[in-house]
């Protein structure tokens, strides 16, 4: 597997200055400053995102597109806005493939629905991989028990790779849709997105890349990978709660029916029929979460004045930091790959510790990691584990967090006395 390369464009980040715009990260717990690990899960939000959403319901605030006074078109406006901004960030060629969803669980349910049920039919495989998010895995069970699809995946090797020999054996003329994450959430693989892509393209199989994990972390360009599919969440990456992407290629969301029926997906409505909209606004029926879309704007905008090369760059190296300097922990085992073939993301077991005791200790410690499966369970039954500890890293961590942490499994260590 080739390593994750650095780019010569990477400039480093001010993270001082990063954290002033995160009031969360003044807070104190337990009487310790707070030090967040969590990102994988949901990620803190900057002062710019908050003060949008304020704005937002203190001074332009209405339904969008269908009013003609003055604060629905400004809102009506600032939503589009966002959604052009997105459409720039991921290089889609128009807004029109940007469809709002509440979050990628939406957006990947969307797809396997509106294009999976009319599609698919007995013969028909859909191949996965083993360390899809249940979110890219429950819906393509779903959708093939209704329609006779057989459900695949590919394996992971011990090291945490995808198995790309039995991708070969996998990867076949019955394949309709290949469903795979550009980033694992727990053992924080990146995986080859664009070669993945073009070999699922060979037998002509479309791709849905789940990017709830890439998007956030790493520059991505929908053009370039050639995916059909792309589904990413907001909070993920410094914005809101409900409101997420599904990026789709023009051409297929036109030929795909609508996700939800009622208002605003509709062009006529008449008691014997009803015609749809035009893309995007087919799949996204009723009121849609209209502060939240213009704050991922926001999101947006923050994110791209960083640059999504330095962030790359800084969990890079702060992933490498963190790696290196857990190996000091007695009993501690570190899921999936090196720190080069790797995101910010470091799930681990410590001895015979229960996950959830591990967090417990940390918390006590002012320290928030994840405890659990991680809503991937396949991952943890392939390494013979229930459960994992989970530290993430974002933007806004440091090197100094790291040490904490490290300090505090110590800590564990002599709780529990192996």
């Amino acid at each position: 597997m080739t390593p994750v390369q650095p780019t010569a464009k990477a400039q480093p980040l001010d993270v001082k200055r990063i954290r002033e715009d995160f009031p969360i990260l003044r807070e104190q717990v337990h009487g310790k400053p707070l030090v967040y690990l969590d990102s994988t899960a949901s990620a803190q939000k900057p002062r710019q995102v908050i003060d949008t959403l304020a704005f937002v319901y203190e001074h332009a605030y209405a339904n969008v597109h269908r009013g003609i006074h003055y604060l629905s078109e400004t809102a009506t406006q600032m939503y589009e806005d966002a959604r052009r901004k997105v459409a720039r960030f991921i290089n889609a060629r128009s807004p029109r493939e940007i469809v709002y969803v509440r979050n990628t669980t939406e957006g990947i349910n969307l797809v396997a629905y509106a294009w999976g049920l009319p599609n698919l039919k007995p013969g028909d495989e859909v191949l996965i991989t083993e360390m899809e998010h249940h979110s890219n895995i429950v819906p393509w069970q779903l959708v093939c028990q209704m329609t006779g699809a057989t459900l695949r995946w590919v394996p992971i090797t011990p090291e945490g790779f995808l198995d790309m020999e039995a991708l070969d054996r996998l990867l076949t003329e019955r394949t309709r849709i290949f469903a795979f994450t550009a980033m694992s959430n727990v053992l924080g693989t990146i995986n080859p997105v664009k070669e993945l892509v073009a070999r699922a393209h060979a037998v002509e199989a479309l791709v849905l890349v789940d990017g709830a994990q890439s998007v956030p972390h790493l520059p991505v360009d929908v053009q370039d990978l050639d995916c059909d599919f792309l589904a990413f969440s907001g909070h993920k990456m410094c914005g809101p709660s409900g409101i997420g992407v599904l990026y789709g290629k023009r051409e297929l969301l036109e030929a795909m029916p609508p996700f939800l029926g009622g208002g605003e997906m509709i062009r006529q409505v008449k008691l014997t029929g009803s015609t749809w909209n035009d893309l995007p606004h087919k799949f996204e029926a009723g009121t849609p979460a209209i502060a939240e879309a213009i704050a991922l704007g926001a999101a947006v905008d923050y994110l791209s004045n960083l640059g999504m090369d330095n962030v790359a760059a800084h969990e890079r190296a702060l992933v490498r930091y963190a790696y290196e300097r857990m190996q000091d922990v007695e009993g501690l085992r570190i899921l999936g790959p090196g720190p080069e073939h790797r995101g910010g993301v470091i799930a681990f077991t410590l001895g015979d510790v229960h996950p959830h005791d591990i967090a417990a200790i940390l918390d006590a410690e002012g320290i928030a990691i994840r405890a659990g499966h991680h809503c991937a369970q396949p991952v943890h039954d392939r390494y013979g584990i229930p459960a994992s500890a989970r530290a993430s890293f974002y933007v806004y961590n440091t090197e100094e967090e790291v040490d904490v942490l490290v300090t505090a499994l110590h800590k564990v260590v002599e709780t529990f006395a192996f």
